[in-house]
């Protein structure tokens, strides 16, 4: 096992690499390990232009590698490393990694959460062209125009409503014959004027050559397939925390980390920021935001435990 740190950050997305940041400027040792490249999610926005104090859009690429530049500068470690456990011995806690195990008075957890995919031919392939699953971040780009939505949860009544306000008009698709959202939420949802919802419908393929141009749908009580013209696809089929390296933190019943406001797990010294988190709203700003207070609450007990040591 190598050297000691104070901090182990797992996951260099936005929640991530602001705590490093904010650990490392505290005067502590801070790691993060990142299996693939920083920026996580962000790394697929084409063009950013909510983030606060932006005075021009730039791309999630650019934006990530400013942020991994800015932690490096004040002296944070970036190792790309899989992580596969985290548990507490004392109190220490030791994070095992396919370079070796690891060691750290305390961890920040920000890996995130995948959005689950249709898996449909062009998907993948307009990812950012037309192609999102961010209706706050992309919803803009398409003002004024004909939207799709597709899935029938809280999470897609919730984005439809909001691009409603938006486009010209919401076609929402839903592979069953009712919505699975909050009774409230759906009848709010299908009684919106600028909102079209299709039942027993589901989405085949994404259409375009270097944008959306339309989906193919298919009437699943039919069989009967057409192609609807529309600019972009929204998809909230739901996501997918990842929570794997640790089985024994709280989580809700979504499969999110449950967290104080301090952003401390059930298991203490172990801190969950980001998309991981149980939270009701998943922006880049938020992650950010919660990964400074992670870092400063990890901070304080890194502290709390240097001074046990040293008394």
């Amino acid at each position: 096992m190598t050297a000691q740190r104070d901090l182990i950050v797992v996951g260099g997305g936005a929640a991530g690499l602001a705590a490093a940041q904010y650990g490392a400027r505290a005067g502590l040792d801070v790691l993060v390990l990142e299996q693939l490249a920083s920026g996580g999610q962000a790394l697929v926005i084409d063009s950013l232009e909510n983030y606060p104090g932006l005075s021009e859009p730039v791309s999630g690429f650019d934006f990530s590698q400013r942020m991994e530049q800015q932690a490096v500068r004040f002296g944070v470690e970036i190792m790309n490393a899989a992580v596969s456990a985290i548990r507490r011995d004392g109190e220490i806690f030791t994070v095992e990694t396919d370079r070796g195990p690891l060691a750290a008075l305390a961890v920040v957890l920000a890996t995130g959460a995948k959005h689950r995919h249709l898996g449909v031919t062009g998907e993948q392939e307009l990812a950012g062209r037309g192609v999102s699953y961010c209706a706050t971040c992309d919803g803009p780009f398409f003002k004024g125009r004909r939207m799709l939505v597709v899935g029938g949860g809280d999470a897609a009544c919730d984005e439809a409503m909001y691009l409603a306000n938006l486009a010209s008009s919401v076609l929402l698709v839903h592979r069953r014959g009712q919505l699975r959202a909050q009774k409230a939420l759906a009848d709010r949802t299908i009684a919106n004027p600028k909102i079209e919802v299709r039942f027993h419908t589901e989405v085949l393929r994404i259409l375009g050559d270097k944008k959306v141009s339309a989906a193919r749908l298919v009437d699943n009580t039919t069989g009967r397939e057409y192609d609807e013209a529309t600019d972009s696809v929204f998809i909230f089929v739901g996501s997918i925390p990842q929570t794997a390296a640790v089985p024994e933190a709280r989580l809700d019943e979504a499969g999110y980390v449950v967290t104080d406001q301090r952003m401390e797990t059930s298991i203490p010294g172990l801190f969950a920021a980001g998309d991981v988190r149980s939270t009701p709203f998943r922006q880049l700003v938020v992650a950010a935001a919660e990964g400074a207070v992670a870092a400063h609450a990890a901070g304080q007990r890194i502290e709390a435990l240097k001074g046990r040591a040293y008394a």
